[in-house]
């Protein structure tokens, strides 16, 4: 019996890095998966593999997260599934290279819809539900960039901070109701999330950033992940040496500030 046998369990972004990682972990331990990611074909792959390594049943949502007058529909849709949801994993994201004053309104538009708009109206959905059966668990990747900000990442960075905001918040209201948080906060791991980055424009950014590519493996990280989603971690830290950011931040904010000023963003 893994450790999240038959437990359902529902996983945006998860066609490829962090997502497909964790949900290939899921499945080592018996969980049942529901995949969300935009790239259908992709996803099938993905809900193949899954099922070889020991999920007993794993479906596919494919879906854009941009449409957010839509993302309540799909919220019900994944519930309606398996009939419930015990944890939901809100690891879908976009991330940004462009500087606060170029960077245009529709990018800063869809980078808050995917990333905060999405998970809030997704969780709306699913929290009332989770509690009327008795409680389970919401998890959310946020970023290191979530807790300072950082040059190229006006709305990445906002968009990350509004999600500690909202998702700390729905921990210290709906704890005594069985609701467990568990907030993900990746520094560089060695996804594509650079290469899908929108520049000022909204064009990809369409290259892997070297910072991105010496980063930990998502293999890495999705066990650390769902080790800390197992044991109901509050928060769990994923990465390399870059983490120590996390702290000096906490200790020694203006030594953050100046370092954070001369990192290479890139």
């Amino acid at each position: 019996m893994g450790k999240f046998s038959n437990k359902v369990v529902w996983i945006t972004g998860s066609s490829s890095g962090i997502g497909e990682a964790t949900a290939h972990e899921f499945a080592r331990e018996g969980a049942i998966l529901i995949l969300t990611a935009l790239e259908a074909d992709i996803l099938e792959t993905v809900a193949a593999r899954c099922e070889e390594l020991g999920s007993p049943k794993t479906a596919t949502l494919p879906f854009d997260l941009s449409l957010k007058d839509q993302v309540g529909r799909l919220a019900e849709q994944a519930w309606n599934l398996f009939g419930h949801i015990d944890i939901f994993y809100n690891n879908a994201g976009i991330s940004q290279r462009g500087s606060t004053c170029e960077t245009e309104m529709h990018v800063i538009d869809k980078i808050m819809d995917i990333n905060w708009f999405a998970p809030v109206i997704m969780t709306k959905v699913i929290l009332p539900k989770m509690i009327a059966r008795g409680g389970g668990q919401l998890v959310v990747t946020t970023s290191i960039n979530g807790r300072f900000g950082f040059p190229l990442r006006c709305a990445y960075s906002s968009s990350k901070h509004a999600l500690y905001g909202f998702f700390e918040t729905v921990q210290a209201e709906y704890y005594n109701d069985n609701i467990r948080v568990t907030i993900v906060c990746p520094g560089r791991v060695q996804t594509r999330i650079s290469f899908y980055a929108l520049e000022k424009d909204g064009k990809q950014h369409a290259k892997m950033d070297a910072g991105q590519a010496g980063g930990c493996t998502p293999e890495q990280a999705g066990r650390k992940i769902v080790r800390a989603v197992y044991r109901k971690k509050r928060e769990v830290l994923v990465g390399r040496k870059e983490l120590l950011m996390v702290y000096i931040k906490r200790f020694f904010p203006g030594l953050c500030a100046k370092i954070a000023r001369s990192i290479d963003p890139m």
